[in-house]
């Protein structure tokens, strides 16, 4: 199934996060906070050259929407709730 979002809104993709400790200790879901960045996966006609399909992303903790697709939750973005590119 392809989601294409409207407008000016951007579909993201959650990066994931590392489940252990920098001292080896392995952290339970619980107790992390999901991500605040994401993989660009598709773009609103609106957005033009601001954002491109596979840009790395920061965006706000408590921004968009989230969808599920194909078991998968995903996040549906205004692209004024990306704070930024970034780059390798």
């Amino acid at each position: 199934m392809n989601v294409r979002p409207l407008g000016e809104r951007v579909l993201i993709r959650r990066l994931d996060r590392p489940t252990q400790s920098a001292g080896g200790l392995f952290l339970p879901e619980t107790a992390t906070e999901k991500p605040q960045e994401g993989r660009v996966l598709s773009v609103g006609a609106a957005v033009g050259d601001t954002l491109k399909q596979g840009d790395r992303v920061a965006f706000g903790r408590f921004a968009g929407s989230k969808i599920q697709v194909e078991g998968e939750e995903l996040l549906i973005l205004d692209v004024g709730d990306v704070l930024g590119v970034i780059e390798a």
